[in-house]
């Protein structure tokens, strides 16, 4: 007999046992897999009813916290935008101030300007007038200049224009610009005895100094 022509044959009983064995083994891990399954499925029920059997309260907490950081973030915001907003009113009114000064002094400075250039004209009616004799100020013509005469004057006063008083006043350099010296026992030292130029004052400030004679 060839060698190829040997088989191997194993008793029925042994080959029914090794089957067996393969059954038991695919229902072992068929059980270990369901008993996995039902296991998880059972900690997934578990952590289910642990949610569900904690109190209201608790599962409200946390969307209470959300809540106030939430508003504590918006309170902070709304601190910043008011704070910013101070800040702008407060600049804004600085510069309303600076800018109503500015124009303030813009219009002084032009006010004085024109005043300085009508004081001649006013200085030519006040030597005009006084050089009239006395019985010709009935004249028409004269008393129509001596009416736009003070006219002219009643609109610079409105406007601010007073004349400095210098005859007859102790000198004051701030307001009067000596041009000559006399000796004069009848006045003061020191004191205006003649006024050879008027001089204006806008409100506070000097226009024009007035142009004066004084003695001892």
């Amino acid at each position: 007999m060839k060698q190829e022509d040997i088989r191997e044959e194993k008793p029925e009983g042994e080959e029914a046992f090794e089957t067996q064995e393969s059954a038991d083994q695919e229902e072992t891990v068929k059980t270990e897999e369901a008993s996995g399954e039902q296991n998880a499925e059972g900690e997934a029920e578990s952590r289910e009813t642990a949610a569900e059997g904690q109190p209201e309260e608790a599962k409200e907490e946390p969307e209470k916290m959300r809540k106030k950081k939430k508003k504590e973030k918006w309170e902070e915001k709304i601190e910043e935008l008011e704070d910013r907003v101070k800040r702008q009113m407060a600049e804004f009114d600085n510069f309303r101030k600076r800018t109503e000064k500015e124009k303030s002094h813009m219009y002084e400075v032009g006010a004085r300007d024109v005043i300085e250039k009508i004081l001649p004209v006013v200085d030519n009616f006040e030597r005009g007038l006084a050089a009239v004799p006395e019985e010709q100020k009935a004249d028409p013509v004269i008393d129509g200049m001596d009416k736009i005469y003070r006219q002219l004057m009643t609109v610079l006063t409105d406007l601010g224009v007073t004349p400095i008083e210098a005859v007859g006043k102790e000198f004051d350099p701030n307001f009067h610009n000596a041009v000559m010296h006399v000796e004069d026992e009848e006045l003061g030292e020191n004191v205006v005895a003649e006024e050879f130029q008027k001089g204006y004052m806008y409100k506070d400030t000097v226009i024009r100094h007035s142009m004066v004679k004084v003695a001892n």
